[in-house]
C-alpha cells in the first residue's frame, strides 16, 4: 500500500471532537468527501464548512437534497450518497460503528471496505469497532480520543423535576408528542427533534433550544448521531424501541451513544431515566460512564458486485453469501423487498428486456419509503414510476410533468395539524428524491426548486404547529428575560387585572392573587414573582379602602362566605357562642400580616354589627336583668335556638311558666304559639338567613341549608331534609308542604273556634292565610292531625237581584207626549208567560269536612291497659285558665282547645252526676293562675293590721 494513502481510525466515545477533527483534516486537503449517517447531521456539517470556505466550493448531496456548485471541492453527503469514484484527496466516514446496524449496516460496511481517499482516509466511531477495522482494513492506524467531560448517572427523575437544558428521548412519534405536551404544561415548552423532520424544521426547532427560548428538548434517538447541542442531562423515557421488525431492548452501546450527548466540550453531563422507564442496573451504568462496551463481532454486508442480466440474476447477486468471518449477509432491506415484489408483476416482467431496464428497475426500487406505508401502496407507486421511466425506449422515458404537478399540488397545502403536515412532508420527500435523480424528469432544475419550495413551506408550517402546540411563548419570553437579569414590569388596572410585560398574568380578587390558569408551573412561579412585586402597594391601598367601606358593600353568603362586592374576602368560623362567630380573612401571605389583620378586624366588625341588628330582640331579652327564675332560663333556651323553638321540645318548661313570667317574655316579643314559640321579628328573611348560617356553623355542618325565597307562605316538604332545618327557616312541615310558622299560628287561632269533633269546613280565611287550593289545604290539615272527608254537593248560586217593572206601551206613549196617563191605562206592562222549566244538571262543588283525628296515644307500661283516675291536685296548686292554657302541652291524641262548641254547654246549674259541676255555692276551692302565696307575718305598723287579723275568722 502507498504510504501516502494512510488510513486512520479515530475512535472514542461521544464529545471527543471526532467530527471536528475530520472537518479540519478535510479542509487541509484540496478536495475531500465526508459521509455522515443523517441528513440532519450532513446539513449541520455543510453549514459549518460553508461558513469557513464559502458556498461556491462546497456540495451537499443527500437523498432529497443536491447542491453541487460548478467548482466543488468538498462534498458533504449522507453515507448512502457518497461519490466514490471522483478521486478526492480526503475521505471520511462518520459513525462507522453503524456497520453493525441490521438495516443500514451493509452500506457502512461497503464504505469501510471500499471508500478511500487519495491521500488520507478517516473512519470515525466507537472504540467497539477496533477489532473489526484491524481485521478488515490493512495498515490502519488507530487514534484514540478521550471524552472531554465527565458523564454521570443521575437516576430516575420526574419530568416535573427535570433540570433545565435537558433532553428527553423517546422512540416513537406518539411518545415524543406526549412528553412534549406534558413539558409544555409543566415547564412552559420544549423543542422537538426527530429524524423524520426536514432540515429546515429541525434547525428551527433546535434554534428554539439553543437560543434559550425553551430549556427542554424532546427527541428521538436521532440526537445520538452527532448533533452537537448544549445538553446537560439526557433522560430516557424508554429503554426499548421498535427497530422496524420487532420491539427490542436498546443495546448498551446505543444507550451510551445517546447518553453521551449530555455535556459539551469541558462541561460535565448526566443521564438517567424518567416516566415508566426502569432505572439502569449497575453494569449498564458502569459501561456507560466508563465508555466500555462489548466489541463488535459481525458487520452486516451485502454484495456490491451486482448482475443486471435479469431480475432473477440481480436478486441472486444481492443475496450472495460472504465467507469472511467478520461479515454476515444483511437481511433483506426495503429496496430488495421492493425488487422482489415488482419483478413478480407481469406488467413489469414484460418490460425487463434489457440489462439497462433491470438496472433502472433497481434504481426505482431504491426510492426510500418515506411515508412508511404498509401494504402494496409503495410498490404500486414504484411500478407507476418505472412504467413512466421505461417509456418507449431503453430507459429514455420521463415522468410526465402534468402528472407530477398534480401529485405535488395535492401536497402543497400548509393547513392542518402536526400529523397532517408531517405526512405531507413525507410525501414531498419522495418527490424531492425523485427529482434529484438524473434524467427522471423534464426540466430538472424547475422541479428540484419546486419540490424544495414546497418542502420549505411545509417545514415552516410544521415548525409553527410544533411551536404553537408545545411552546408557551409567554413563558419562554419571561424565562429568557429573567435569565438575562432583566426587571419585569408588572401593572394592576382598575379591574384588578395584573399584567407582566404586557402579558396577562392573573387577577386580584379581593386580597388574593388568582393566577392565569393557562400558565405552566415554572411560568406560574415567574409570573407570581413579578406580579406580587406590583401588588405589594396595591394590597395596602385596598386594605385601607376596604376598612373604610360601608357595611352595605359587604355581605355574607348562605354557606358562610364573606363578600366584598363580588370578591370573596373571608369566611365565618365557629366562635365561642352560636351568635358570636369568628372570621377568617382571605389574604395572600405576600400582602403581609398588617394587611391581613386589618381585613380581619373589618370583617369581624361587620358580622358583629350584622348579628346585633338582626337579632336585636333576642339579644335585648338576654341582657334583661329583670328576667329571673324560670323566665330567665326559658329566655336562655330561646336564645340558644336563635328565636325559634318547637313547643313540643319545651312542653314541660312552658307548663312551669306562670302568667307573670309569660308576660315578662311577651314584653320582648315572644309569642307562645300552639306549635312554636318564637319571636315574630326573627322570622323575617334577613334574620332567618343569618340564623341558618350561624346554626350550621355552630353545629359544624359541611353544607349549610339555604333559606327559602322570601314571601312564600308554604314550601315543599322534602323528606330528606331534617325537620330542624325547616324550623330554623321559619316553617313547620305538615303533609307534603311546610307552612310558615306565623301563618300556621294564625290558622290555629281560627281552628280553635271550630267544632273539630262534629266537623267543620274550610273557610275562605283559612285558604287565604295558607294561599292553597282546597285539595292542598286538605293535605296540610292531614299533616296537622285532622281528618278530611271529601264530598260533593250542588253549588248554591247567589240570588239574582229583583228586576225593575217595565212600563206599558200606552203609559210610555203618554209620558212621551207630555200628557197625563189616563186612569184606564195600565202603567205596568203585562208579565210574559213563564217558559216551561227544563231539567238542568246542577253544578257540583267539592268540599271537605275536617274532624280532629289524632294518632293513637302510645300505651304507657305503668298504666296497664286502662286509664287510671286523674291524680288530684294538691290544695293551693294553681291551674292555668283555659283561655291561656298551652295547647301543645297535651300528649299526642288530645283534642285541640276549643273543640267543644259553646252552644253545646247547658245553661244554668246542671244536676249533680257524672261529669257535672257542683253548684257554685258548694264550691269551696279557688284556683289561681299563679303559685300559692306564702303566709307572711302581719306588719304591726300596717294600718290594715286589724282587718288582716280578722281574715279567716269571719
Amino acid at each position: 500500500m502507498d504510504a501516502t494513502r494512510r488510513v486512520t481510525a479515530v475512535l472514542g466515545p461521544t464529545n471527543t471532537g471526532k467530527t471536528h477533527h475530520a472537518i479540519e483534516r478535510m479542509l487541509a486537503h484540496r478536495t475531500g468527501v465526508i459521509g455522515l449517517p443523517l441528513r440532519l447531521l450532513a446539513r449541520e456539517v455543510y453549514d459549518r464548512i460553508v461558513a469557513r470556505v464559502g458556498p461556491s466550493v462546497v456540495a451537499l448531496v443527500t437523498g432529497e437534497e443536491r447542491i453541487v456548485p460548478d467548482r466543488t471541492q468538498y462534498w458533504v453527503c449522507t453515507t448512502e450518497a457518497m461519490p466514490l469514484e471522483i478521486g478526492a484527496d480526503f475521505v471520511a466516514v462518520d459513525e462507522i460503528q453503524l456497520c453493525a446496524d441490521a438495516d443500514r449496516g451493509h452500506v457502512f460496511t461497503d464504505r469501510l471496505l471500499r471508500a478511500r481517499g487519495l491521500n488520507e482516509t478517516l473512519f470515525l466511531g466507537s472504540d467497539t469497532m477496533r477489532g473489526a477495522i484491524a481485521a478488515l482494513v490493512p495498515h490502519v492506524t488507530f487514534l484514540k480520543r478521550d471524552r472531554m467531560s465527565t458523564l454521570r448517572y443521575a437516576g430516575s427523575k420526574k419530568i416535573s423535576r427535570m433540570p433545565e437544558r435537558s433532553a428527553i428521548v423517546g422512540f416513537s412519534v406518539e411518545n415524543v408528542y406526549a412528553i412534549a405536551e406534558l413539558i409544555r404544561r409543566q415547564k412552559g415548552g420544549c423543542a422537538v427533534v426527530m429524524g423524520a423532520l426536514s432540515p429546515r424544521t429541525r434547525n428551527a426547532q433546535v434554534a428554539l433550544y439553543q437560543n434559550g427560548d425553551v430549556d427542554y428538548l424532546v427527541a428521538t434517538d436521532a440526537i445520538g448521531m452527532g448533533l452537537n447541542l448544549d445538553i446537560k442531562h439526557v433522560a430516557f423515557s424508554a429503554t426499548a424501541k421498535f427497530d422496524g421488525r420487532r420491539m427490542r431492548a436498546l443495546y448498551p452501546q446505543e444507550l451510551g451513544q445517546i447518553a453521551g450527548r449530555a455535556g459539551r466540550h469541558t462541561e460535565d453531563g448526566s443521564f438517567g431515566v424518567t416516566g415508566e422507564a426502569r432505572p439502569f442496573d449497575e453494569e449498564q451504568v458502569e459501561a456507560i460512564e466508563s465508555h466500555r462496551f462489548a466489541p463488535v463481532k459481525k458487520l452486516h454486508w451485502r454484495n456490491e458486485q451486482l448482475d443486471f442480466g435479469s431480475a432473477e440474476r440481480l436478486i441472486r447477486s444481492l443475496e450472495a453469501p460472504t465467507f469472511n468471518d467478520w461479515l454476515t449477509r444483511a437481511r433483506d432491506a426495503d429496496d430488495l423487498l421492493a425488487l422482489k415484489a415488482l419483478s413478480a408483476l407481469p406488467e413489469v416482467q414484460d418490460k425487463l428486456t434489457e440489462p439497462k431496464r433491470v438496472q433502472l428497475l433497481w434504481d426505482v426500487c431504491r426510492i426510500p419509503d418515506f411515508r412508511s406505508s404498509t401494504g402494496p401502496e409503495h410498490t404500486t407507486l414504484l411500478a407507476r414510476i418505472f412504467d413512466f421511466l421505461v417509456g418507449r425506449g431503453l430507459g429514455g422515458g420521463r415522468i410526465p410533468s402534468d402528472w407530477l404537478a398534480t401529485a405535488i399540488k395535492r401536497i402543497d397545502r400548509t393547513e392542518g395539524d402536526i400529523d397532517t403536515l408531517s405526512r405531507r412532508l413525507a410525501y414531498i420527500r419522495t418527490w424531492t428524491y425523485v427529482t434529484q435523480r438524473k434524467n427522471w424528469v423534464e426540466d430538472e432544475t424547475h422541479w428540484r426548486e419546486e419540490t424544495r419550495a414546497v418542502e420549505d413551506r411545509l417545514s415552516d408550517a410544521l415548525h409553527a404547529a410544533l411551536t404553537q402546540r408545545f411552546v408557551d411563548r409567554r413563558t419562554s419570553v419571561l424565562l429568557r428575560r429573567l435569565k438575562q437579569k432583566e426587571t419585569l414590569v408588572a401593572e394592576v388596572n382598575d379591574k384588578g387585572e395584573v399584567t407582566v410585560e404586557g402579558e396577562f398574568a392573573g387577577k386580584l380578587e379581593g386580597f388574593r392573587f388568582k393566577q392565569d390558569a393557562s400558565a405552566t408551573p415554572d411560568a406560574a412561579r415567574t409570573l407570581a414573582q413579578a406580579a406580587l412585586q406590583a401588588l405589594k402597594p396595591e394590597f395596602h391601598l385596598r386594605a385601607d379602602r376596604f376598612y373604610n367601606a360601608p357595611d352595605t358593600e359587604l355581605d355574607f353568603t348562605e354557606q358562610g362566605g364573606l363578600m366584598w362586592g363580588t370578591s370573596a374576602v373571608g369566611k365565618l368560623v365557629k366562635g365561642s357562642e352560636p351568635a358570636k362567630p369568628a372570621v377568617e380573612a382571605f389574604v395572600d401571605e405576600e400582602a403581609g400580616p398588617e394587611v391581613a389583620e386589618k381585613v380581619r378586624r373589618r370583617l369581624q366588625h361587620f358580622i358583629d354589627r350584622k348579628v346585633a341588628a338582626q337579632f336585636e330582640p333576642l339579644l335585648a331579652m338576654a341582657r334583661d336583668e329583670s328576667l329571673t327564675g324560670l323566665a330567665r332560663g326559658f329566655a336562655f333556651r330561646l336564645s340558644e335556638a336563635m328565636g325559634v323553638l318547637p313547643r313540643e321540645q319545651v312542653a314541660a318548661e312552658v307548663k312551669e311558666l306562670d302568667q307573670e313570667a309569660r308576660g315578662a317574655l311577651r314584653k320582648h316579643g315572644v309569642r307562645f304559639g300552639q306549635f312554636t314559640i318564637f319571636l315574630p321579628a326573627l322570622l323575617k328573611p334577613a334574620p332567618t338567613r343569618l340564623r341558618l348560617v350561624l346554626w350550621s356553623l355552630w353545629n359544624g355542618l359541611q353544607e349549610f341549608p339555604e333559606s327559602p325565597p322570601p314571601g312564600l307562605v308554604t314550601i315543599p316538604n322534602v323528606p330528606e331534609v331534617p325537620k330542624s332545618h325547616y324550623t330554623l327557616a321559619g316553617y313547620h312541615p305538615a303533609g307534603s308542604r311546610a307552612i310558615r310558622i306565623d301563618m300556621l299560628e294564625r290558622l290555629a287561632d281560627i281552628l280553635r273556634q271550630k267544632d273539630s269533633r262534629a266537623g267543620f269546613e274550610a273557610t275562605p280565611d283559612m285558604l287565604s292565610i295558607t294561599g292553597m287550593t282546597l285539595d292542598q289545604f286538605a293535605d296540610l290539615m292531614a299533616g296537622l292531625g285532622y281528618k278530611g272527608e271529601k264530598g260533593e254537593r250542588p253549588k248554591v248560586k247567589a240570588a239574582e237581584p229583583p228586576k225593575e217593572p217595565e212600563i206599558s206601551e200606552e203609559a210610555a206613549a203618554a209620558i212621551a207626549a207630555g200628557v197625563p196617563i189616563p186612569e184606564e191605562v195600565s202603567i205596568l206592562a203585562p208579565e210574559p208567560a213563564p217558559e216551561p222549566e227544563t231539567a238542568a244538571t246542577p253544578e257540583m262543588e267539592v268540599f271537605y269536612t275536617f274532624t280532629w283525628a289524632p294518632k293513637p296515644r302510645p300505651q304507657r307500661p305503668d298504666r296497664g291497659g286502662e286509664r287510671g283516675p286523674r291524680p288530684e291536685r294538691k290544695e293551693g296548686e294553681a291551674r292555668a285558665p283555659r283561655g291561656d292554657r298551652p295547647q301543645g302541652d297535651r300528649p299526642q291524641g288530645d283534642r285541640p282547645k276549643g273543640d267543644r262548641p259553646k252552644h253545646d254547654r247547658p245553661k244554668g246549674n246542671r244536676p249533680h252526676g257524672k261529669g257535672a259541676k257542683p253548684p257554685r255555692e258548694e264550691r269551696h276551692k279557688s284556683y289561681e293562675a299563679r303559685p300559692p302565696r306564702q303566709d307572711k307575718p302581719i306588719d304591726p305598723d300596717n294600718p290594715f293590721a286589724a282587718l288582716l287579723a280578722l281574715k279567716g275568722k269571719v
